[in-house]
């Protein structure tokens, strides 16, 4: 059996992708499950609970995105210190950052459960929708604590050194929902409440295990200790973890925006042909953050012991991994628009047809996006939340929300479907010259 490889050791082409393809694996994994789920629901409980579904999601990720926050940037910081030599204050880091997402994820779910009525209808959900939007919202929320560890852990498993654990994880929840899902939908006939219990109990199975993992002895170089109160350490870990963050608030809030004006153009068919691109691009925009995952608290480990040319390596390495991940997942959707689009919604041919051309537009998007994941989070992971949340920011919530409100004003209702592809683009420009204008400052 191969040994767990070290971040402080030298990493070539192998080693990187040997140490980061857990990571990668593992957020396809959990992108899968979720794509299940939605298959599930579009194939046997209707059109309408689906896209109800896709019309509360985004306020539903909204509030669990906080363990994100905390697990990417106290990873950063946990990293670091352990590259200082101090194992110690790394463990009660750790530990402090367990305790506050106990106490987010309570708070936030029961505000979530409070609110989701009426933000249901904010969002646009009409009659025959709001139903279904609280009924699948309430339940997912009973779970949002372990929701939350679920997320905080993908991150700090990778700094533990244990990323083949969280990939088994992460498998063990996958497979409990795909499971759920036959038996609470096909078998039982539960409908959309059996899907909202089958997610519940995958994301309390990949949030508890861990934790039950760190609260035993175990061999990694962390484990949870007694916390003591540090806010300093708190603070500079959600700083950290701003763009990321931001970077999914941003994408929920486009999320949003999106199915208004979809609702708005084309009608309750327009945010189902968005809700299953959306699944899909789970899986592939999960291959470029499982790397980002994976790959980070390498750097931020170099950032801490001040080992400049192990820094500028890795840096440079990863940027041509991300670029060939790029080509290959472009070339990917592109040939498997048809065969994905028939699988959620090859029942409704109109629909179908509608959403094959959004996929091969959207799909464009692929070779760019990789980019952009990786320099905001090379900058969280040098312990830089501001410049990562500014590119974060500007790529989903100042771009891409631009571009969906005014495409289709100047050039109708299918120039929608361009929007990621302009932001992407303007994105870019911005991560490169942030990259180029801050090389000096960081040696990489």
């Amino acid at each position: 059996m191969a040994q767990p490889i070290s971040l402080s050791e030298h990493f070539g082409y192998r080693k990187l992708l040997r140490f980061t393809v857990p990571s990668m694996v593992m957020m396809v994994f959990t992108s899968i499950y979720s794509i299940v789920d939605g298959m599930f629901v579009s194939n046997f409980v209707g059109k309408t609970p689906f896209a109800a579904i896709n019309l509360v999601m985004p306020f539903l990720m909204v509030l669990g995105v906080i363990g994100y926050m905390l697990g990417t940037g106290g990873s950063a910081l946990v990293a670091k210190l352990l590259g200082e030599g101090q194992e110690r204050r790394a463990r009660r880091v750790f530990s402090l950052l367990v305790v506050a997402g106990v106490c987010v994820g309570v708070v936030f779910g029961a505000a979530g459960i409070g609110l989701l009525p009426r933000v249901s209808v904010w969002l646009g959900a009409d009659e025959a929708m709001v139903g279904h939007c609280v009924q699948y919202g309430r339940i997912i929320l009973l779970a949002l604590p372990f929701f939350v560890f679920q997320y905080m852990f993908q991150s700090l498993m990778v700094t533990a050194e244990r990323p083949k654990l969280g990939l088994w994880v992460t498998v063990a929840a996958g497979l409990m929902n795909i499971v759920l899902d036959f038996v609470l939908i096909v078998v039982l006939g539960l409908g959309l409440k059996g899907a909202a219990w089958a997610t519940a109990a995958s994301q309390v199975t990949g949030g508890l295990l861990p934790l039950v993992y760190f609260l035993c002895p175990n061999s990694s170089r962390l484990r949870l200790v007694v916390p003591v109160m540090d806010w300093r350490a708190l603070v500079q870990a959600c700083s950290n973890g701003l763009s990321e963050f931001f970077g999914n608030v941003s994408g929920s809030i486009v999320s949003m925006c999106y199915n208004y004006q979809l609702m708005k153009y084309i009608g309750q068919d327009g945010v189902s042909a968005y809700g299953v691109i959306m699944y899909v691009q789970f899986i592939f925009f999960a291959v470029f953050l499982g790397y980002t995952m994976g790959s980070s608290p390498i750097v931020s480990f170099c950032h801490g012991a001040r080992n400049h040319d192990e820094l500028h390596n890795v840096f440079s390495r990863s940027l041509r991994i991300i670029g060939a991940l790029g080509i290959v997942l472009t070339v990917a959707i592109e040939l498997l628009a048809w065969l994905l689009t028939k699988a959620f919604v090859g029942y409704d041919p109109a629909l179908f047809d509608l959403t094959r051309r959004a996929f091969m537009i959207y799909g464009a998007s692929y070779l760019l996006v990789g980019f952009n994941f990786y320099a905001s989070a090379f900058f969280t992971a040098l312990n830089n939340g501001v410049l990562s949340a500014v590119l974060s920011t500007a790529r989903a919530l100042v771009f891409e929300t631009a571009a969906v409100f005014v495409l289709p004003a100047l050039f109708g209702a299918g120039s929608i479907w361009f929007s990621v592809v302009v932001a992407e683009v303007l994105s870019l420009g911005l991560s490169v010259t942030l990259l180029a204008t801050n090389r000096k400052r960081y040696n990489y």
